[in-house]
């Protein structure tokens, strides 16, 4: 099935495309009175505002829809998305559980996504007809309200590393960790400090696996890639 572009879940930090953007405007007009030449680099942040816009509207979709394939769910499990913003994930994973629940948390920061919002969110989840199956909370992802085991499984995608303190990053994970059952299971996507999150999993996980994700998760290059990290709770 193909994955069509959308706009309904928002931009992740919108400042950077159109940065890129603005930046081969400027060039341009720069090649206009110092010569042609600057015609690449404006064509290359041309190219890297195009890549990130991929990513941000399509090939996130298609990386998620793989990922969530590989968990082969049943269909009746109780899943957490930490840093659930409009509900791309979210609402991907609803439309797996006809007869479970996608819980998701989030402090709804429009600089991390553009236009997140719980109610944006929830005409999404109403717009695919999934919003019997969602609950939404209002919580910081380092102390998340939940008691020990209380989900079979927890994702969360390009949240964590917006945090700027290296402990809380630690303290987020080890809380998505705290919150699976004994045999559930983590799909953690983000484009920093992956192999700090695995280090931190180590003795609470098994079969931790980080990979790439491919060009559908690069924001704006191949150096700016987004990478999973999967694992299963002991």
């Amino acid at each position: 099935m193909d994955v069509p572009f959308t706009t309904r879940y928002g931009i992740e930090a919108p400042y950077w495309p159109a940065g890129f953007a603005l930046g081969g405007v400027a060039l341009l007009a720069v090649a206009r009175s110092r010569g042609r030449w600057w015609r690449a680099p404006a064509a290359a942040l041309f190219a890297q505002a195009a890549l990130y816009l991929h990513t941000t509207l399509r090939g996130k979709h298609v990386a998620w829809r793989r990922e969530l394939d590989r968990l082969a769910l049943n269909g009746d499990e109780r899943l957490l998305d930490v840093g659930c913003g409009s509900g791309a994930v979210l609402i991907a994973v609803a439309k797996r559980l006809p007869r479970g629940r996608a819980e998701g948390v989030d402090l709804w920061r429009s600089r991390d996504q553009s236009g997140n919002d719980p109610a944006r969110t929830r005409e999404n989840a109403r717009a695919y007809d999934v919003a019997d199956r969602i609950r939404l909370h209002t919580a910081d992802m380092t102390e998340l309200p939940f008691p020990d085991g209380s989900f079979d499984v927890v994702t969360s995608a390009l949240a964590v590393h917006n945090i700027s303190n290296s402990a809380d990053r630690r303290r987020a994970v080890a809380e998505m960790a705290r919150v699976l059952k004994p045999g559930g299971r983590l799909v953690l996507v983000d484009i920093m400090h992956v192999t700090d999150y695995a280090r931190v999993l180590a003795d609470a996980m098994t079969n931790l696996n980080c990979r790439g994700l491919g060009i559908n998760y690069w924001y704006g290059a191949p150096w700016l890639p987004a990478r999973v990290l999967t694992g299963t709770r002991r």
